[in-house]
């Protein structure tokens, strides 16, 4: 029996070398590499997607992702708030798939895989195919491309444009020449177009191209003039449209974000960074797992460290590491992780942690692009095993998961998780009564932002929506609302319930006014009970013109 036991032991051990062999193969080899990323990428996106969509079965989706949805049913320049990326995207992804909460978290990581693979092209000009394959991993465990990458919006959107402003950024570094400038400038542009936020990255690529030790030689070329040319001219649309709407998206966000107290915007800075550094110690400790157990040789990069000062910087003292690329690399980093929040205190800015969200995902990069790190090959196979097994536990999981979501958000105190409230099953009964009363598709839904998008995205009729508390999205005017009628929305116990309900004084007095309470059961435990005040406004009656009169004769 020992000896039977010890030859299972020894196949088994046979197996996982071969295997580990195989995959340390195909991440290093340029024939293989291409095709082993692309299907982790893709194997990560589907897992996720179905992950989100169990997690989430007894709620209704983010009402950010059914305000992207919102802006995406028209294609405009700008949505009163934010710049126009996200809309577009999210008008041409659910112009291929169907309004469903499945679609709308598959769209997320679509994303989220889209800028994993423009990371492993900015590693590859950067490191080793070896190294390259260990960044991938590390991010797609990082939670930003997985459990907090569940809610599409410009944030997340950001984490798409912003690697792709860094690699075009090292292209046009290494090329100088006009073409790449250009290439840069649109990078830029689009990123802008994304979220105004990306201005932090362009900051920081400017400050990387100034204290790069081969800095004269790109800033005498024309790639730099021309990347900011290209960058004016396709913004050139977008910043007429901003001057033709007062640069509202701004003064939104000056209004909003900017607070009085100094000792506040440090507490806010404080846990800006702590919120996204914790979120990077998972990537960090599991990649640390997968390099240095169980062969301790690895802690050489301790051993190092006492030579660092020593280092000749002019030359690569590792193959495996680009050296020029990689200070590109590091001050970026520094810049974008240290900048925002001394900037928020410096400035009384309300730091959001969501932020952070395209900010930090070059830390596994710049990490692993340390010369004196030995990554050994077993690397490669340990790490993306623990990606592997960590996605499908939490699939399996998952329904236990969204199980217990309900009782955990309907808190004691009465207030409840406003994704488990029901606006999903509102948004089609409301649907039901508008064609009942007037024969017609519903054209339009009024309330604050968390409510009237959310409408649109679950209504089979998709109406236009308006928030009274926020600037105009440019969808639909209270004018429009008015003459082809619409439906009030306010919620009795939200934020923004003297807003609606002064805007309803105001336009709803020729409508009918109703209480509806709300309650959704989730595998029999029940979410929080809402009352929503419900105004049914009807189309305004065409005006008549006067019949001509006929002269007698």
């Amino acid at each position: 029996m020992p000896v039977a036991s010890n030859l299972v032991r020894q196949r088994r051990r046979s197996g996982l070398r071969r295997m580990a062999a195989w995959v340390a193969a195909c991440a290093t080899t340029p024939t293989t590499s291409r095709a082993l990323v692309l299907g982790l990428i893709l194997l990560h996106v589907a897992i996720w997607s179905r992950i989100l969509t169990l997690l989430k079965q007894g709620q209704d989706i983010h009402f950010d992702i059914a305000e992207a949805y919102a802006w995406g049913q028209r294609f405009l320049l700008g949505y009163g708030k934010h710049p126009p990326l996200s809309g577009w995207v999210a008008g041409i992804w659910f112009r291929l798939f169907p309004t469903t909460d499945w679609s709308a978290y598959a769209l997320a990581m679509a994303v989220a895989g889209f800028s994993l693979w423009v990371c492993w092209l900015i590693a590859l000009r950067v490191v080793d195919r070896r190294r390259a394959f260990l960044v991938v991993v590390m991010l797609a465990i990082y939670p930003i491309f997985n459990f907090k990458g569940y809610k599409y919006n410009a944030d997340l959107v950001q984490l798409a444009t912003m690697p792709v402003l860094v690699l075009a950024y090292l292209h046009a570094f290494d090329r100088r020449t006009v073409l790449s400038g250009i290439w840069l400038g649109l990078a830029g542009a689009l990123a802008l177009l994304a979220k105004y936020w990306a201005l932090t990255m362009i900051g920081a690529i400017g400050i990387a191209a100034l204290l790069h030790p081969q800095r004269v030689a790109f800033l005498r070329s024309p790639a730099p003039w021309v990347a900011i040319a290209a960058m004016l001219a396709a913004l050139t649309p977008h910043l007429w449209w901003l001057w033709q709407n007062d640069f509202r998206p701004l003064t939104y966000a000056g209004g909003v974000y900017e607070i009085s107290s100094r000792t506040e915007s440090l507490r806010l800075a404080a846990g800006y960074l702590e919120h996204n550094v914790a979120l990077l110690l998972l990537p960090i400790a599991f990649a640390a797992l997968a390099v240095i157990f169980p062969s301790w040789r690895s802690l050489a990069l301790l051993r190092h460290f006492s030579r660092v000062s020593r280092l000749n910087w002019s030359r690569e003292s590792n193959p495996a590491v680009h050296l020029p690329r990689a200070i590109h690399i590091w001050i970026i980093q520094i810049v974008v992780a240290v900048g925002p929040p001394l900037g928020g205190i410096a400035f009384a800015i309300y730091m959001k942690t969501d932020w952070g969200i395209p900010l930090f995902f070059l830390v596994p990069l710049a990490l692993v692009a340390i010369p004196m790190l030995h990554v050994p090959r077993i690397a490669l196979f340990r790490i993306a095993a623990i990606w592997l097994l960590a996605s499908l536990i939490v699939l399996a999981a998952a329904p236990e998961i969204a199980s217990r979501t309900v009782p955990i958000a309907n808190s004691s105190d009465g207030v409840g998780n406003e994704a488990l409230d029901g606006r999903s099953e509102l948004a089609r009964d409301l649907t039901q009564q508008w064609h009942l009363r007037f024969n017609t598709p519903w054209p339009a839904v009024v309330g604050s932002t968390r409510v009237s998008n959310l409408m649109t995205f679950y209504s089979p009729d998709h109406p236009m929506p308006l928030a009274p508390e926020e600037p105009p999205s440019g969808l639909i005017t209270a004018a429009d609302a008015q003459r082809s009628g619409f439906i009030g929305i306010c919620d009795k116990g939200g934020p923004f319930y003297r807003q609606c309900d002064a805007w309803m004084k105001a336009n709803a007095t020729r409508g009918d006014r109703i209480i509806v309470t709300t309650r959704r059961f989730f595998n029999g435990k029940p979410g929080p009970a809402v009352n929503w005040e419900i105004h049914f406004v009807p189309p305004a009656e065409p005006v008549r013109e006067p019949e001509p009169v006929v002269p007698q004769r």
